[in-house]
């Protein structure tokens, strides 16, 4: 059994936080309650968005990975995340809005 919360108690749980931030947090596609994996797009006022999902990283520990596309632009972010959905049904979208977004991102995936 694993120690890894289910992935819909995560989401839950980021976007409450968010929100009681005074920032807005949705979920842009549902996916598998108990294990899915979950991809945070962030950004500030409708700006620059920014993708973040969990890896590994150096020190084998996990963390947030940037997986924003190269330009940056809302529509290449907006292509990536339903290219992955397509191919992942289990994955989870979330959107944050706040000015701590990337913080939250980071937070949760280390945790998560």
């Amino acid at each position: 059994m694993s120690d890894r919360l289910p992935a819909s108690v995560v989401a839950s749980a980021l976007i409450r936080r968010v929100n009681d931030a005074g920032g807005f947090a949705t979920v842009r596609a549902k996916g598998d309650a108990q294990g899915g994996t979950l991809l945070l797009i962030t950004t500030m006022r409708g700006g620059d968005a920014k993708l973040f999902e969990r890896g590994i990283d150096s020190s084998g520990a996990p963390g947030p990975i940037d997986a924003t596309p190269s330009n940056g632009s809302m529509v290449a972010v907006e292509e990536y995340w339903r290219r992955r959905r397509a191919r992942d049904p289990d994955l989870w979208v979330i959107e944050l809005d706040s000015p701590d977004a990337e913080r939250f991102a980071a937070e949760t995936l280390r945790a998560g």
